[in-house]
């Protein structure tokens, strides 16, 4: 096989991989357009008799989106904050510093990335009880804000982008008189920008879909996450769930997302060519 077919081979296989990507999403936002009967029609009408974009406005009607959605602004816009200050501080440390056992905590840290959530729900939510947290901002923002959960990767990967930084760097800010907290913002954390790009990716991510964490954590709808207020959207017709609603609230709440890959993308593609060329 000549270098030649070989390309067109990985482009055909590349194309088909995207459409089958693709092709749920572009469904997904096709259905938000559909009356309830022409949902699962065979075979599949893509194209509706008649484009409802009442769907959307009715959304509102029948769920408290709004309130859904301003609670997970408010978290997610909160995680990240804190995150970015404890996983930066926290890389930098295990890549940069030297104090005693730090091989053995890292290994202890990575060793958290193997345990899965659901083994700790329980626990997690006897502690928020205790401290009265149950059904509210704190109990959903404070135990992600300082790394409870998914905090691990975060470090690892932000400790990666330090590691990539000449150690000479730090040692001519410290021969200009600059403090440790003045190298850490003013030096090191603008080299890894990219890194920092994946990081605020994934974890706005993580966050905004986030659905396992608040489900432990709240029972109040006014308090709810659009993760629950989408698990619990169901229609009193016929008992059936309205899955053209239930589209058009999906596509709502996945427009962040999209926004925000396509604002860091280019930053985000340069941490994984630097990764690639570092491995």
């Amino acid at each position: 096989m000549n270098n030649k077919t070989s390309k067109i081979l990985v482009y055909i296989i590349l194309i088909i991989g995207a459409i089958l990507t693709v092709l749920p999403l572009l469904w997904m936002v096709v259905t938000s357009f559909k009356n309830i009967d022409e949902v699962f029609t065979i075979p599949i009408q893509w194209i509706p008799k008649e484009f409802k974009f009442s769907n959307y406005s009715e959304v509102f009607a029948v769920m408290d989106f709004a309130q859904y959605y301003l609670n997970t602004v408010i978290v997610t816009i909160a995680r990240i904050c804190g995150l970015f200050l404890t996983a930066t501080m926290a890389g930098y440390a295990f890549a940069k510093l030297r104090f005693p056992g730090r091989n053995f905590l890292f290994m202890l840290l990575l060793i958290t990335l193997m345990v899965p959530i659901h083994t700790i729900m329980y626990p997690a939510y006897q502690v928020i009880s205790e401290l009265g947290m149950i059904n509210s901002y704190q109990g959903l923002i404070i135990p992600q804000m300082l790394g409870a959960f998914g905090g691990a990767f975060s470090i690892f990967l932000i400790k990666q982008g330090f590691e990539s930084i000449p150690n000479e760097l730090m040692e001519a800010t410290k021969v200009d008189g600059a403090g440790i907290f003045r190298t850490f913002f003013q030096v090191m954390l603008p080299q890894i920008k990219p890194v920092l790009a994946s990081f605020f990716i994934f974890s706005f991510n993580a966050s905004w879909n986030d659905y396992i964490y608040p489900l432990i954590v709240v029972n109040d709808d006014n308090m709810k996450t659009l993760s629950l207020g989408l698990a619990g959207f169901t229609s009193m017709r016929e008992g059936l769930t309205n899955y053209p609603l239930m589209m058009a609230a999906a596509v709502m709440t996945l427009l962040p997302v999209i926004i925000l890959f396509i604002a860091a993308q280019k930053y985000f593609i340069e941490s994984a060519v630097a990764s690639g060329l570092k491995g």
